[in-house]
């Protein structure tokens, strides 16, 4: 079951909604820990234990972290490490052993969870508020990576005062609810309208040949990956923002408008922005930064992105996206920061044009294949190969629809527009039937797991 699952949106949700509103205030973390125990057994009984064990082990360190026992806030980040690296390349190494769900996701959050209380920013240790940030089943599939204060900022979770009332209290709920739904609605409809359909020309792309591509349609097919990975991934976290609001948590802006960035590196703050800002907060930062001179930050960069590659994948195909990002960071910083004009210009081609050839590293496995790939890409050389010339009037018209929505989705103004207008009569309506159509896509279709599952 995941956020996209009929069973989910119209029986699971709404039960834990009703449930979770009924209780009082302090059963509700209970009740959110108890129902993320059961929605994670659904995705993945097996490995189950996992999380839970390192839940109680982190529980126990982080009481001896907390009375400053270095050696306890040592041996946590160790064991967390441990955990994800061995079944990282214990999956690459024997496709027999699973990875756990969410595995990265909740390793990154027990981590940052040792460090913050060992820099203080964490001075009081609650088991289920600790289990909750860890777990909690918006989340847990595929991020956002929170940070721990997301937890205690939860609006639900504090008795209410003596002077508000109760319709006070149910209006505050009902808001929430219409502000979780509309997001809850708009990430499905990017998930399983666009998204999906646009992994269908990707398919069929891959089907085709990846030599007997044309030209146009290979580029087609760089832009149609990218879009389909960012509505796949921007989609799920909007839904997990929207349930993440009507439970009373603040919204978390996991995609900031990426490809309106002026620059690669601008462009990965904007992108998966909670991924960033931990690699930024919990290893570029340690590392010292970029205060420790040039030839030290691209070091740092180089290491962070390294890391970066390895935890999408132990695959090749991985390392040499990761490296080709670092090294288009490097040169925006260091040879064209200083000229604004040509970073402008630069960055702005960069983004826009180099960031969807990556996508294709990040998307073939087989660095054969990302060489023919790109040989269609940039037809220099005569691969030998029988190219179908028509390959784009047969194939695009049917997907033309899905493109002209993703293109639309990712201009600036339409999420300004959405800002502004979001509690608008006509905007709510438009959201309404956007769900509807996304219901009977899913009602339709045998439905396509997130992407970001396998990370």
């Amino acid at each position: 079951m995941t956020l996209s699952d009929l069973n989910f949106i119209f029986r699971g949700m709404p039960l834990f909604l009703i449930i979770y509103y009924i209780v009082p205030a302090k059963v509700k973390p209970w009740a959110l820990l108890l129902a993320s125990m059961i929605f994670y057994a659904l995705n993945d009984y097996l490995l189950l234990g996992v999380l839970v064990v390192f839940t109680f082990l982190n529980y126990f360190l982080a009481k001896l972290n907390l009375k400053e026992k270095k050696s306890a806030f040592i041996i946590a980040v160790i064991l967390n490490a441990i955990l994800l690296i061995g079944f990282k390349v214990g999956g690459r190494l024997d496709k027999h052993i699973l990875l756990p769900l969410g595995l990265s996701f909740y390793v990154f959050k027990m981590i940052s969870y040792q460090v913050d209380i060992y820099k203080k920013k964490i001075q009081e240790i609650s088991f289920v508020n600790m289990a909750v940030y860890f777990s909690m089943f918006p989340q847990i599939i595929s991020g956002p990576i929170s940070r721990y204060d997301f937890v205690t900022a939860n609006k639900f979770w504090t008795p209410p005062q003596n002077q508000i009332g109760k319709k006070e209290r149910l209006f505050s709920i009902l808001s929430e609810i219409d502000n979780g739904l509309k997001l809850f609605a708009i990430g499905l409809f990017m998930k399983v309208i666009i998204a999906d359909h646009l992994a269908v020309l990707w398919a069929d792309i891959k089907t085709i040949g990846y030599e007997s591509i044309s030209t146009p349609m290979a580029w087609i097919g760089a832009y149609t990956y990218s879009m389909n990975l960012y509505f796949d991934f921007w989609g799920y976290s909007l839904m997990a923002a929207g349930v993440g609001i009507m439970l009373g948590f603040p919204f978390i802006d996991n995609f900031i408008q990426p490809y309106s960035a002026v620059s690669v590196s601008d462009f990965y703050r904007r992108w998966h922005a909670t991924l960033g800002s931990w690699f930024k907060d919990y290893i570029y930062i340690p590392l010292g930064g970029s205060k420790k001179g040039n030839a030290r930050t691209i070091l740092n960069l180089f290491v962070v992105w390294v890391v970066t590659g390895l935890w999408h994948g132990m695959t090749l195909n991985f390392i040499i996206w990761a490296m080709a990002i670092f090294e288009i960071i490097v040169f925006e910083k260091f040879l064209i920061s200083k000229k604004q004009m040509a970073l402008k210009i630069i960055g702005r081609i960069n983004v826009l044009v180099l960031i969807p050839c990556t996508w294709v590293v990040f998307a073939i496995h087989s660095t054969r294949k990302i060489g023919t790939y790109f040989l269609r890409l940039f037809p220099f050389v005569d691969n030998g190969i029988a190219v179908n010339r028509n390959d784009v009037q047969l194939f695009i018209p049917q997907y033309l629809p899905y493109l002209i929505l993703g293109v639309f989705f990712a201009l600036p103004m339409v999420q300004s527009f959405y800002k502004k207008y979001k509690d608008n009569i006509f905007v709510t309506l438009i959201i309404f039937v956007m769900f509807w159509i996304s219901v009977f896509s899913l009602a339709n279709s045998s439905g396509n797991p997130f992407m970001y599952l396998r990370f």
